[in-house]
């Protein structure tokens, strides 16, 4: 029987791995000891000299050449959450382990509060709210609805394409930018594709589904956010910087009529002084998007089938390569 760690902070194992996930992999590997915090894990070394098998999420260990050294008879890593860029370097790439991410089980959540914000957002519920508070009255404003209108899905990369299947059973053209996506690809999904500067243009509601890359930094500039329609609701909830923020926050603040709802900042969160605090049309949500609570089990799951594919010599269904990892968020 192989041998296994889990090593990743210990709230984060808490939350991904729980009783039915423990004892589903206790069945299939010895696991050797608690579980070790990232932080700390070159503390443990000796305890891990004959693992093969890594568990890991969120505050898990940077596999570097140093750490790798002291791990002879790794042969997998399970990575219990979404993104591996802390986690995976390139001597780690250099060993040709198979290390495998649980985004898919994350985009979930992420793409129901996006379902949940966009037809929201089509009933103009947040400026609903805030100017009942405001003016201690209740007024029907004028809403676009959900029935005939446009939303713009910007990249169609796990979450993005979750959000597609999700919006079609309602009565909504749905049309995206993502240069990678083919004409036929866009065809299954049951959406248009068109330019990013049509997309804004044409959309009631955006949505952000961009991977944080040096190419994505700031590519939603402020003549993009000053070109939507009157009314229309920008969501963020994939990184912050993929917004220039400071173009973003002079438009809102001359387009009083555009709302912006943002899971996610550049810096998270803002500046105690930035605007986005204030604006009356800025909506800021704490990054609870993605997977929290329950949804934390389901990134657990991922990983108990995925080793159950690994020790049966089985292809893996959600391993990432190196290539995949540089243009995942």
């Amino acid at each position: 029987m192989l041998k296994a760690a889990y090593v990743l902070d210990s709230g984060a194992f808490d939350l991904i791995y729980g009783p039915a996930e423990q004892r589903d992999i206790a069945a299939l590997v010895e696991v050797v000891g608690p579980p070790i915090r990232g932080a700390d894990v070159k503390k443990h070394l000796d305890q891990l000299k004959g693992v093969d098998v890594i568990f890991s999420g969120w505050g898990g260990p940077k596999l570097d050449s140093e750490l790798l050294e002291c791990l002879p008879n790794l042969k997998a890593v399970f990575y219990g959450a979404g993104s591996i860029k802390g986690v995976a370097t390139d001597a780690f790439w250099g060993k040709n382990i198979p290390i495998t991410s649980s985004y898919a089980a994350n985009a979930v959540p992420v793409a129901e509060f996006t379902l949940g914000q966009i037809l929201f957002s089509l009933k103009s519920g947040w400026k609903c709210i805030m100017d009942s508070r405001l003016n201690r009255k209740l007024v029907s404003p004028k809403v676009a609805g959900a029935y005939g209108t446009t939303v713009g899905l910007v990249s169609l990369g796990m979450i993005g394409r979750r959000v597609a299947q999700l919006l079609q059973p309602f009565d909504l053209h749905v049309i995206a930018f993502d240069p990678m996506i083919s004409p036929e690809r866009a065809g299954e999904l049951r959406l248009g594709l068109c330019s990013l500067s049509e997309l804004f243009k044409q959309s009631d509601v955006v949505s952000l589904h961009t991977p944080w890359l040096k190419e994505t930094e700031g590519m939603i500039d402020g003549e993009l956010i000053a070109s939507m329609k009157p009314g229309a609701t920008l969501i963020n909830t994939s990184r912050g910087a993929v917004i220039n923020e400071t173009e973003m926050i002079a438009v809102l603040k001359d387009r009083p009529d555009i709302w912006a709802v943002l899971d996610v900042t550049h810096p998270e969160p803002p500046v105690a002084d930035s605007l986005l605090w204030t604006l009356p049309n800025v909506i800021l949500t704490p990054h609870i998007a993605g997977s929290m609570g329950n949804e934390c089990r389901r990134m657990g799951r991922v990983v108990v089938d995925e080793l159950i594919r690994f020790l049966n010599h089985e292809p893996l269904r959600f391993a990432i390569s190196q290539a995949q990892a540089a243009v995942m968020a």
